[in-house]
């Protein structure tokens, strides 16, 4: 039995209170849900900027009505003090998940990308702390490793950000050591590497690709490649997501440390395409476009950190997760 299997067991036997930020969002929306079904009690906190009605109502779909009854939704900001205060009431872990992603964005609007990652984040720490939660566990990502070009990336070595989206969450990163060491506050740090799954939005021009070319491939539509498509990603399913963060929360060796959280495969753009296009049906030869600024040519992550510390263990790889998927954009579109 996984680590992961054994925290399962122990939570439906001995409940606890969850704040999930950003719960209307597309992983804070899975986090929810796997937490329902676990018969924990759960407070969402969304200002619906980035994330959707429609996911919590998905939610409540996919869970008893008595686990429905133990969900409370709040819509509030996490740049607002009173909000987080009154999110952080009784709870015992926070995920945070509330962020403005997507490093295009971050160029177009770098404030509003430092109000919602840095000063949202550090609203929710203050709020944890006086509510005496016992952990949080945050959204890093691995644009923090920026210009570092040595492969697999590891945890202690970082280079300089490339995006003002990467400067937020490295920022982050020296909120949590400070407040750990200087306020004794637990906190933990996932590094996501280009999580996706049902639920992610596909639509706008800040789309991840996954969905975006799943559904432009589903209404037969041309796809786009920034670059000649050998940049490569470590793409990693939703639901390992999910369990890095029940794993962090709850684990003796997680204070203080900062983890990827990945698949530990890399795959290049061009290969996605072609298993894209298999899954989907589709004949689409995509169109190359130049490389886009900010981005990261290669992505592949060590995460023998978070298999040793927390018990890590990845359930869906890239091909698995894309099984699960593809059929969920495919019954949106029907």
């Amino acid at each position: 039995m996984t680590a992961y299997e054994k925290l399962q067991l122990k939570l439906k036997r001995r409940p606890r209170k969850w704040l999930v930020t950003g719960a209307a969002g597309f992983i804070g929306s899975h986090l929810t849900e796997s937490l329902l079904k676990l018969n924990q009690k759960v407070v969402g906190l969304d200002n619906y900027s980035t994330g959707f009605a429609a996911n919590i109502e998905d939610v409540r779909n996919q869970v008893s009505p008595l686990q429905r009854r133990s969900f409370r939704m709040i819509e509030g900001d996490i740049t607002r003090p009173a909000d987080c205060r009154k999110a952080c009431r009784g709870v015992d872990y926070v995920l945070h998940q509330a962020a403005l992603g997507s490093v295009p964005r971050s160029f177009e609007t770098p404030l509003q990308t430092h109000l919602a990652n840095t000063t949202g984040f550090l609203e929710i720490l203050l709020a944890a702390q006086r509510a005496n939660v016992k952990r949080v566990v945050y959204a890093s990502s691995s644009s923090v490793y920026g210009d570092e070009k040595t492969l697999p990336k590891k945890e202690l070595r970082t280079g300089t950000p490339l995006s003002p989206y990467a400067v937020s969450k490295a920022v982050d990163e020296l909120y949590a050591e400070v407040f750990g060491t200087g306020y004794g506050q637990e906190i933990v740090g996932l590094r996501y590497f280009n999580v996706f799954g049902p639920r992610q939005d596909p639509n706008g021009p800040y789309a991840a690709v996954i969905p975006q070319w799943i559904q432009a491939l589903l209404k037969d539509k041309k796809t786009q490649i920034n670059g000649d498509g050998k940049t490569s990603r470590d793409f990693c399913y939703v639901a390992n997501a999910v369990q890095a963060n029940l794993l962090a929360a709850t684990s003796d060796q997680g204070p203080g440390q900062t983890y990827n959280i990945a698949a530990g495969a890399r795959t290049t753009l061009n290969q996605l395409h072609r298993q894209l296009r298999k899954l989907t049906g589709a004949k689409d030869r995509p169109q190359h476009r130049e490389f886009r600024e900010g981005d990261v040519r290669h992505s592949l992550a060590d995460i023998s950190l978070a298999k040793r510390e927390l018990g890590f263990r990845p359930t869906h790889t890239l091909e698995q997760g894309l099984e699960q998927t593809v059929p969920w954009y495919r019954a949106q579109a029907s």
